[in-house]
């Protein structure tokens, strides 16, 4: 079988070997010096800071970024990111977001039910707080939990159909839910944290009453949260390297890891294509990877 090209100047790194290390780590999940054992096992001497630094070149030189990488949460980041973005945008409570959204006439921000849900979850499984207050945690957990038990029956049906029953029957039950918070205020100690959990949701009431309006806007972010969480696994890797460009090239990695994933490719054979038939840079890097 003929050797597939060289991905990379100077290296014996080729799009499938790179493809089969990312696929490795990002999608499987692979430490890479658990992938390195198991080369040296068939008789490869790979060692770990090579791998990191074929990903990172080839991140560089031929794959392009969904996920982006920031050292901090200023607001000019989102802003910058999401400044030729138009419609919805499923968010936490994230106040740069709301800014965005009064600036851009063609940008809406949808609030998620689920960070709503824990202000209230996260009070139920304190001690030492006020038995009403816990009452109250208590009811406002069950009330969302059924929110998304209703919502779920018609999750698979077409937008239509699903903006038709969340009109029927959900609108109601969100209706009933808001007037709960607001006759709930009274009753609990002011400042307390039964109060803030209340008060977060009566200023959201907005933007968690979105998803009614739009059969394709789910309640929650929680498949952009599930998508990042596996980025966490991978920091160690870039312990040897320049963290940030590391950071970068894991971005731009999990970018394409997840998108395949969500249209239901398989990643291996992917990301092999990606990396053989990307044009790459018009002028080579004068540093050849290891």
């Amino acid at each position: 079988m003929k050797r597939s090209p060289d991905l990379l100047r100077n290296s014996i790194a080729t799009a499938s070997l790179v493809a089969a290390i990312i696929n490795g780590k990002f999608n499987n999940h692979l430490p890479l010096d658990w992938q390195s054992c198991c080369y040296k096992d068939s008789g490869v001497n790979l060692e770990t800071n090579t791998m990191v630094n074929w990903m990172i070149r080839a991140t560089e030189i031929h794959l392009n970024i969904l996920y982006d990488y920031r050292s901090t949460r200023k607001a000019d980041h989102p802003k910058k990111f999401l400044r030729n973005y138009f419609g919805i945008l499923v968010t936490d409570r994230y106040q740069v977001y709301h800014s965005l959204e009064k600036k851009k006439d063609d940008l809406t921000v949808a609030g998620c039910l689920v960070h709503a849900k824990r202000k209230y979850a996260k009070l139920v499984k304190t001690t030492g707080i006020p038995e009403i207050e816990e009452s109250v945690a208590a009811q406002g957990v069950k009330l969302i939990s059924e929110l998304f038990h209703l919502d779920g029956v018609y999750n698979k049906s077409k937008d239509k159909d699903r903006k038709d029953y969340r009109q029927r029957v959900v609108v109601p039950k969100v209706d009933a839910y808001f007037a709960w918070v607001k006759e709930s205020l009274p009753i609990v100690p002011s400042g307390g944290s039964t109060c803030k959990a209340l008060q977060y949701n009566l200023n959201q009431e907005e933007y968690l009453r979105f998803f009614l309006t739009d059969g394709k806007v789910p309640m929650d972010n929680n498949t952009a949260e599930r998508a990042i969480r596996p980025f966490t696994l991978g920091r160690k890797n870039w312990v040897n390297v320049d963290p940030i460009r590391g950071a970068e090239a894991s971005a731009i990695m999990y970018s394409l890891v997840e998108t395949a994933k969500a249209n239901g490719l398989r990643v291996y054979e992917y990301l092999e294509y990606v990396l053989t038939f990307s044009p790459g840079p018009k002028q080579p890097r004068k540093n050849a990877a290891a």
